[in-house]
């Protein structure tokens, strides 16, 4: 009698870890420094980590901003974000966990690597590669912990095309102002997600979260003003009022898009 009580508690015990997955989560908290590291936001790499997961699907907050509501009055319905980085004479070497208030390990990735020389580069480029782990889990929040939907207000922005923005774009198009338009003249579109710049001899590559390059810039003799090309246009990258723009021509017409650039 006492075996089949020590299995049922065994079965019962295995049950409950079984069920606890990401899935259970809606929100993350991403420190503002990685302990391998020795500034904040070094390498752009915890503001990476943030927009990598809020690609997943997740919603990820920095752990020192102002939190929501559901999250400051119960720490317990969110993930915690840890990179933890392993020691490589030629590589660069990153894994990514997911864990509860507790401590406990909820998701760990594989082990991300890059044998690029250039420190931010190869620590862009490990970082993506250990996130690649959770294509395989299939996020999507169940709902689990019961944390109420915010509202989200958006503001509405111009798009020249009929295609479909990403949930990255609609979240970052929500914190921008709407974009002025000149008619007959340019079309400003709604931005397509975080494009991360890499340099290169004579400019940057802007790549997206893929990771694939999307544009090439090109400096020239005037700050943040770049000769762009994007494989079918080429044209301009300008900063104006804050905000880039890659600016060309289309069937004799003047567009202009707005990019989000994290250099």
């Amino acid at each position: 009698m006492k075996r089949y009580i020590v299995l049922f508690l065994l079965f019962i015990s295995f049950s409950g870890f079984a069920q606890t997955s990401v899935n259970n989560y809606k929100y993350v908290l991403v420190p503002e420094k990685f302990s391998f590291l020795k500034e904040n936001d070094q390498y752009r790499l915890n503001t990476l980590t943030k927009y990598l997961l809020q690609d997943k699907g997740f919603t990820p907050y920095f752990d020192n901003s102002e939190l929501p509501t559901e999250i400051a009055n119960n720490k317990c319905s969110a993930l915690q974000v840890e990179v933890l980085e392993k020691n490589g004479m030629f590589t660069t070497n990153l894994t990514l966990l997911l864990k509860d208030c507790k401590g406990n390990i909820i998701f760990k990735s594989k082990e991300g690597k890059s044998r690029e020389k250039e420190f931010k580069t190869s620590y862009n480029l490990a970082l993506r590669d250990a996130f690649t782990s959770l294509d395989e889990v299939h996020y999507a929040y169940n709902g689990t912990t019961n944390v109420q939907e915010q509202a989200v207000v958006t503001t509405p922005v111009a798009v020249a095309s009929a295609s479909i923005p990403s949930s990255t774009a609609v979240a970052a198009a929500a914190s921008q102002p709407a974009a002025k338009i000149v008619t007959g003249t340019a079309i400003a579109t709604q931005p397509a997600g975080t494009l991360y710049a890499q340099p290169t001899t004579n400019g940057y590559q802007l790549i997206d979260t893929t990771p694939k390059k999307v544009l090439t810039l090109s400096r020239t003799s005037v700050q943040d003003y770049f000769i762009a090309d994007n494989g079918t246009s080429n044209g301009i990258v300008l900063k104006k009022n804050g905000e880039w723009f890659f600016e060309y021509y289309k069937e004799d017409k003047l567009m202009a898009e707005k990019l989000l650039i994290k250099f």
